[in-house]
């Protein structure tokens, strides 16, 4: 996760004292806003769980009246010490942080917690209803989606909640996955233009598609899902082909479909919105597409000639994200009006002894980014034999307190009723907790911290490394 806080913004209480609110963005796009005084508190419940020598320092309090320069100093402090937590799973994943950041965008967003209905769509515009509440959270609404349509819940962490667009000229791009620290509603409401909420895969290696094969209701989103794809041409297929899948899709064909679809190009892979990049030269238009333990650059060189480009994530040796506000030079397509344009370079090992920068300007930068991350994260489940968590791993920590701006502190209690978190009280919240199946080990810890210290500001970031050159030899080059 890509944690920042920006900017701050000032406040008057019922009192008509005044407190600065600290604007939390995750990802990229702005989450809530909180105080001083609610971090603080989110700090203590976190040492009271893991010990002071598992939580990183939290800014001192003050008891004068802060500067601009010291104010500054706190935001900067705040965002280095949220930025941390972010960083380190033993903290990250727990009720009281994720639940806190729920409770938060609640807050945040004015919104009352009642009873809403709720539709979510598949890829080919089948619509879901169900009836949820605001602050349910986006595991919550997916366990519902899940009964709704028969899936088995052992099979819910295969597929996650994602934010669907639609451009001008009518083509449908990934937004982003939702976390199970916001509230789709909510989430959903707060992003301007038409946004749906989609079920898909959250997985990239294709070999978990023989875990769901068995299943029928798994294998008919993993059907729809790929004729989608293929029909808005994100997976690459030639006539002979089309002909073949046309065939097997007329007689409900549906595992022989996924089979041959599986031979494809860009089966099971994100396609993101057409951007430039400066590989091979400057200015390139491209096509990027992450999928299974690569990033794909379909370039468009001069005479409209098209270049392929597979770079593994096994052999980046870092990334970062760059943000620039000085947007005169950019050309039109890069950004949308008025917005920041983003730059996602990564240091690609392109020979034994050659390192090369390339970098990608796109305004689905972060998206990229985070792909990346996801892919690393799998293939090191993989290398420890761990398997994609059940929604009966999850291990509760009983009750914690969301203190609101104006101090005032409810409890928010973890129900043991469901098969996983749920979380009721004044104020509603939810997150995943560590997982038994799931919990790294040391040298797993270790890497993931390290793919995850990437942060969004207006300069360059501190890389994100990654174990890129072990077990590469001469013949892998």
């Amino acid at each position: 996760m890509h944690f920042s806080i920006p900017d701050t913004q000032e406040f008057n209480d019922e009192n008509g004292s005044s407190y600065m609110g600290y604007n939390i963005h995750i990802n990229g796009i702005y989450h809530c806003t909180v105080r001083y005084k609610q971090l603080h508190n989110l700090n203590e419940q976190l040492k009271k769980i893991h010990g002071c020598n598992n939580v990183p320092a939290f800014p001192p309090k003050k008891f004068l009246p802060l500067s601009s320069g010291q104010l500054e100093e706190r935001r900067s402090l705040l965002e280095k010490y949220i930025q941390t937590v972010g960083q380190t799973p033993l903290l990250m994943n727990t009720d009281v942080f994720t639940g806190f950041l729920l409770s938060a965008q609640l807050e945040s967003s004015g919104e009352k917690n009642k009873e809403i209905p709720l539709d979510v769509f598949l890829m080919n515009g089948y619509r879901i209803s169900i009836t949820g509440n605001v602050s349910e959270s986006s595991n919550q609404v997916l366990e519902k989606v899940c009964r709704q349509i028969n899936l088995p819940l052992m099979y819910m962490y295969y597929f996650a909640l994602f934010l669907v667009g639609r451009e001008d000229d009518g083509d449908i791009i990934i937004v982003r996955k939702l976390q199970d620290f916001e509230s789709p509603y909510i989430s959903q409401k707060s992003i301007q233009g038409s946004n749906r909420l989609v079920l898909r895969k959250s997985y990239w290696d294709p070999a978990y598609d023989d875990e769901l094969a068995g299943d029928r209701v798994a294998l008919n989103l993993m059907y729809l899902q790929t004729v989608s794809d293929l029909e808005r041409g994100w997976i690459l297929c030639n006539q002979e082909t089309q002909a073949q899948l046309a065939s097997l899709q007329a007689r409900g064909a549906k595992k022989e479909y996924l089979e041959v679809a599986r031979t494809l190009k860009y089966y099971g892979y994100t396609q993101f919105k057409t951007c430039t990049c400066d590989y091979p030269v400057p200015d390139t238009r491209c096509v990027v597409s992450a999928g299974f333990k690569e990033l794909n650059l379909r370039v468009t060189l001069a005479g409209g000639d098209i270049r392929e480009g597979s770079f593994k994530v096994t052999r980046m040796r870092c990334w970062r994200i760059t943000t620039h506000n000085d947007t005169g030079d950019q050309t039109e397509g890069e950004r949308h009006k008025g917005e920041p344009s983003l730059e996602l370079s990564f240091e690609y090992l392109m020979a034994r002894d050659r390192l090369q920068w390339i970098s990608i300007f796109s305004d689905q930068a972060i998206l990229m980014s985070v792909c990346l991350q996801a892919m690393v994260d799998e293939l090191l489940l993989k290398k420890v034999g761990a398997k994609i968590k059940q929604p009966s791993d999850s291990v509760k920590n009983g009750c914690y307190n969301y203190m609101k701006r104006d101090g005032s502190n409810h409890q928010i209690t973890v129900s043991q009723s469901s098969s996983f978190d749920c979380l009721t009280g004044s104020t509603n919240g939810h997150a995943n907790s560590p997982t038994k199946n799931s919990e790294p080990t040391l040298s797993m810890k270790k890497l993931s911290e390290k793919l995850s210290a990437v942060s969004l500001k207006n300069k360059t970031q501190p890389l994100v490394e990654n174990d890129a050159f072990e077990g590469i030899g001469d013949d892998d080059l």
